[in-house]
């Protein structure tokens, strides 16, 4: 999976840079899941990726390009302010059910 950072546009008024990116993956491999977008994204700008918010992707049909948006803010604070509650779900590790922590 190659990610390449495509567009970067600063919002001052939101504290973030709303960032444009590409993946090519293998011909046999599937689309990415968001953690891991997620996580090539803040490699690729040299930042935490608990900053970083997927907020949208989408593979072209027959192909192995995907592209898609994220945020990227300047803190964890600002990030809670703007972005909805289910985008942060979204960005989020799944959490383990009751039954999976008692055994």
């Amino acid at each position: 999976m190659q990610v390449k950072i495509e567009s970067t546009k600063d919002n001052p008024l939101l504290k973030r840079k709303e960032v444009g990116f590409t993946i090519v993956q293998g011909p046999k491999e599937k689309t990415p899941e968001r953690l891991e977008v997620k996580k090539a994204v803040a490699i690729e700008m040299k930042i935490g990726e608990d900053v970083v918010f997927i907020k949208k992707m989408r593979t072209k049909t027959g192909t192995s390009i995907t592209q898609g948006v994220a945020n990227v803010y300047q803190s964890v604070v600002q990030a809670k302010i703007v972005e909805p509650e289910y985008i942060r779900k979204r960005n989020s590790p799944p959490e383990k059910s009751k039954e999976e922590e008692s055994t």
